[in-house]
């Protein structure tokens, strides 16, 4: 096989290869690998940095390690030194072989987002002055132009990382993260954002995570009005009689409802600050949880957005035989109702077509 332009090949000792910070720390199961180089060899072969740094092969390395082998030819690239070249060489290296899981695909998304817009950057310095003349040329950064519509640094990086723009997912995952870590968040709060990363570890939807996330947060602010001793009697009291009715509701209402009714129930406590301030009377509304609660477009296709090819990360065989009646019921119910709802909007867009054609 030969090497990539830019590379020469040596033979070097396993041990002096230098792994470092790397997004994956799941190599999966290695045994087929550790199986395939015993019988066959390694037949792609370990990318370095001239320094011995891990560009890619990760999961190969560990593997070799567990075989006991010493020594290994390996490709050394000399054109990949900086940190955005090795990261842009690690995301190739996973997009071949072992998918990231969530939680370090939101990691490289989020240093792969700061390089780029800082490329960018640099890249508009460097072409500030130019004249029509040298135009062409590569504009000091260490990437060219952007070839997609897809010039933004996170859509960028999101691509780069999952193969679509699910940068807003990423972002999410990354707002959990912080949350979780940031010890000025009440207890609560921090505690519902570790539950979801485990979720999310585990591939749980980033959607309904970060609406649990969300709910917690407004329960949060909800309980800081109702001890807050500058806020009037009627706001504290109607503080706690909203906390109280989103707590009796989490034990039937779905993520979406559940946030809905939290984000609701503060606005209505904040208006009430704002009417106690001007020295009007305010009603106390309690929240309504028998009814469905409408959601705005955004939850909508926010959830749709999550969904994107949904079918494509689970085996029908698997699925089919491992649900319960229950689990599988609910299913038939969601999806037939999801027909039943496209067919009506389908109705709906096709009239309007006619109405304005």
């Amino acid at each position: 096989m030969s090497a990539p332009s830019g590379h020469i090949e040596l033979e070097r000792t396993v041990e002096s290869i230098v792994v470092g910070l790397r997004h994956r720390h799941d190599l999966g199961d290695l045994s087929p690998l550790v199986e395939s180089i015993r019988r066959s060899g390694l037949l792609q072969p370990i990318t370095v940095t001239p320094t011995g740094h891990l560009i890619c092969g990760a999961r190969r390395l560990a593997a070799l390690r567990i075989l006991g082998i010493r020594t290994v030819n390996v490709w050394v690239r000399s054109g990949i030194s900086d940190r955005l070249g090795q990261l842009l060489a690690e995301q190739d290296d996973n997009l071949l072989h072992k998918p990231l899981t969530q939680l370090e695909a939101a990691g490289l998304y989020r240093e792969l987002k700061a390089l780029l817009a800082e490329d960018a950057a640099r890249r508009q310095e460097a072409t500030r002055f130019r004249t029509a003349d040298d135009a062409w040329e590569d504009g000091g950064g260490k990437l060219p132009p952007p070839q997609s519509a897809h010039g933004k640094s996170r859509s960028q990086a999101a691509i780069m990382v999952t193969g679509r723009d699910s940068h807003k997912s990423l972002e999410r995952i990354g707002r959990i993260e912080h949350l979780a870590a940031d010890e000025s968040q009440p207890e609560a709060v921090r505690r519902q954002a570790a539950e979801e990363l485990a979720r999310l570890q585990a591939g749980g939807s980033v959607h309904p995570s970060h609406l649990r996330v969300n709910t917690e947060l407004s329960l949060a602010e909800l309980d800081r009005l109702a001890t807050d001793p500058t806020q009037p009697e009627e706001v504290r009291g109607q503080a706690r009689a909203e906390a109280a009715a989103i707590r009796d509701a989490e034990r039937v209402a779905k993520a979406a409802e559940l946030d809905a009714l939290a984000t609701a129930a503060l606005a209505r406590v904040k208006a009430a600050k704002t009417t106690a301030r001007k020295g009007k009377r305010q009603v106390l509304t309690a929240v309504e949880t028998g009814a469905p609660v409408p959601f705005p477009l955004s939850v909508f296709t926010a959830t749709w957005d999550d969904m994107a090819s949904w079918w494509t990360h689970y085996d029908p065989t698997v699925i089919g035989t491992a649900l319960t009646d229950e689990q599988w019921t609910r299913f038939e119910q969601t999806l037939a109702g999801t027909i039943a709802f496209a067919d009506a909007a389908r109705t709906v867009r096709q009239t309007r077509g006619e109405r304005t054609a």
